[in-house]
């Protein structure tokens, strides 16, 4: 045992808990920690111009780091409310994320002194546990507690709340004798998924729905072997997509009412039976209840019992760890493909494939200014494989969900649920620290990219390269298009004359020149034909430079994307694709 201040032992415990990724700002009552960081010397901490974006960039360090969870870290007051929108982000789509605030000293707390708050009551909502530490002995057991909670069933954030007394206070602790808590994840049985496969294996046009409990479980793999041996049909969710690879023949597409394809509606309409693994039946991907379950049973497997029933009561609910249902499947599976008493859907699986290579939206227009739809065909074409998109919410997002692709799980990092602006640019720096060999491009509309434009130069400072595609229309283009309900437009444009810039008068900031006064380089293209050779110019001034690089395309103001009520009555605002020339976009399914 060792005398040693409650802040030294706790960052010797965030490193025995493999969490030595930080993010945040220093302030007076956070000092003590931050002295425990730099003394210690295990934890790598980049400096957020922000607290609600240094929260971002830790909830997307989270989700790309396979298994790792990012810390954020504030002073009292202020950096705590800041960190609400990026705990409420984390929270709604099951990220786990540690917050670390700073406070007043105990006996102050209720003297309303200078920036207290009572944090712990206002992050208890948004988190799966906030406490502040009142005792400088409870300071290892809190953080001990906060570990396993964040990884334990449902994955989410936890905040910690340190008195500024409580952190210089010394205690007794020994990091050698400091044992992670196991964790506790509720595993199905054999029987129960004996049931489910028999309800699989009694319908004629099944599908699996894969959520984002399979990307959180590392179990894609499981799930493509698994589809394989069935050879049945996958429908990923928003949060779930890349767990099976967008061109393999059993990816059905997604569906909803928004970020979804044509034919992944389509081929939904046409089952009679579902299995949802680790998703939530979100009321963007079902629309109305009555049309998403007439006519089909559906099985729901979720980690998190009260998940089950919520939305629709399904015909079987099993409360489980995607993983571990998927392992249970896949062994069920094998015995019956050996024995070999598994239905043959290869009659359902062609009409899949047929839907799939032929209901697609067009995608090749030559309009200046430039269609959005042209800017994912680009983008297609110019980024790889291996490539890792972010972005959060607006038209920009949900025309990206419909034309963009992607391969592999944790290639798509999106705040599905909560959708806060600003939190593109500031997530994808956290997805840089998190996979730093990846190739990560983020996608802005202008408002989106303006709320937290001033996290560009944490990514100049810290050299954290990646692309961030702005697709330009000065408006609101979301609620523009939601507000023809009304039959008005009302606050919904961007668009002034720029004094500075006369070149983006219509359109209004000068993007950038904004961007490079943040230490970053910055390209604007306004002729379609001239997106490939921006995006190769993108990719060398990354490489060269690494720092973050943004390339602004200017669009027409006005482009209503697909969307609707109903997944059988979503609008399709723009012609469709004819032919496959019109839809260089789409995915043929491999040979």
């Amino acid at each position: 045992m060792a005398k040693m201040r409650t802040v030294d032992a706790a960052v010797a415990i965030l490193e025995k808990e493999g969490a030595t990724e930080a993010f945040g700002l220093p302030g007076a009552a956070i000092n003590p920690f931050y002295s425990a960081m730099r003394a210690h010397g295990g934890i790598r901490h980049t400096l957020a111009r922000h607290v609600e974006g240094a929260s971002h960039m830790a909830d997307g360090y989270s989700r790309a780091a396979d298994g790792n969870i990012g810390i954020c870290i504030g002073t009292s007051g202020p950096a705590g409310t800041d960190m609400i929108t990026g705990l409420y982000a984390a929270q709604a789509d099951s990220i786990p994320m540690l917050c670390i605030t700073g406070q007043a000293p105990v006996a102050k707390l209720h003297k309303e002194d200078f920036q207290a708050v009572d944090i712990e009551s206002i992050a208890k909502p948004l988190t799966k546990f906030a406490m502040t530490i009142l005792e400088p002995g409870q300071v290892p057991g809190a953080f001990q507690k906060a570990f396993q909670l964040m990884r334990s069933g449902r994955p989410g954030p936890v905040l910690l709340d340190l008195p500024i007394d409580v952190q210089m206070a010394e205690i007794e602790f020994d990091i050698d004798a400091y044992e992670p808590l196991p964790v506790e994840k509720p595993k199905a049985s054999r029987k129960q998924l004996e049931k489910a496969l028999d309800l699989l294996t009694a319908a004629k046009h099944p599908l699996i729905v894969a959520g984002g409990g399979v990307i959180n479980a590392g179990a894609s793999a499981q799930l493509v072997e698994l589809a394989e041996i069935l050879n049945v049909p996958v429908i990923p969710t928003l949060m779930g997509w890349g767990a099976i690879p967008d061109d393999h023949q059993l990816m059905a597409g997604m569906v909803g009412l928004q970020t979804s394809h044509r034919y992944g509606n389509e081929t939904f309409l046409q089952s009679d039976f579902v299995i949802g693994i680790g998703n939530r039946w979100a009321n963007r991907h079902t629309g109305g209840l009555d049309t998403y379950t007439a006519g089909r049973k559906f099985v729901h497997i979720d980690i998190e019992p009260t998940q089950i029933g919520r939305v629709f009561s399904p015909d079987l609910g099993i409360a489980s760890d995607a993983g571990a249902a998927l392992d249970g499947l896949l062994e069920l599976a094998r015995e019956r493909q050996a024995a070999k008493t598994l239905p043959d859907y290869t009659g359902w699986v062609a009409e899949c494939q047929e839907r799939k290579g032929s209901l697609h939206r067009k995608t090749n227009f030559d309009n200046v200014p430039i269609k959005p739809q042209r800017v994912y065909q680009e983008m297609n074409k110019a980024f790889g494989r291996d490539t890792t998109y972010v972005s959060t919410i607006g038209l920009s997002q949900i025309a990206g969900a419909q034309m963009l692709h992607v391969f592999g799980a944790r290639k798509w990092i999106n705040a599905g649920q909560a959708g806060p602006l600003g939190w593109t640019g500031p997530a994808a720096l956290g997805v840089v620290r998190g996979t730093p060999d990846a190739t990560v491009v983020a996608l802005s509309g202008d408002y989106d990219f303006q709320f937290m434009i001033e996290e560009l130069a944490v990514g100049a400072q810290f050299n954290l390269p990646y692309i961030h595609v702005v697709v330009n229309n000065s408006y609101l283009g979301l609620i523009r298009q939601s507000q023809r309900g009304f039959n008005m437009e009302q606050n919904v444009s961007l668009a002034f004359e720029n004094i500075n810039s006369p070149e983006t008068n219509g359109y209004g900031v000068d993007h950038i020149k904004v961007a490079e006064g943040l230490g970053v380089k910055a390209i604007r293209v306004e002729d379609p034909n001239d997106l490939p050779a921006a995006f190769d110019k993108a990719k060398a001034l990354m490489g060269e430079f690494k720092v973050p690089v943004v390339v602004e395309v200017i669009l027409e103001k006005i482009t209503n994307i697909s969307m609707g009520v109903e997944i059988n009555g979503v609008n399709e605002f723009e012609e469709l694709a004819e032919t496959a020339a019109d839809a260089p976009t789409a995915i043929l399914t491999k040979a």
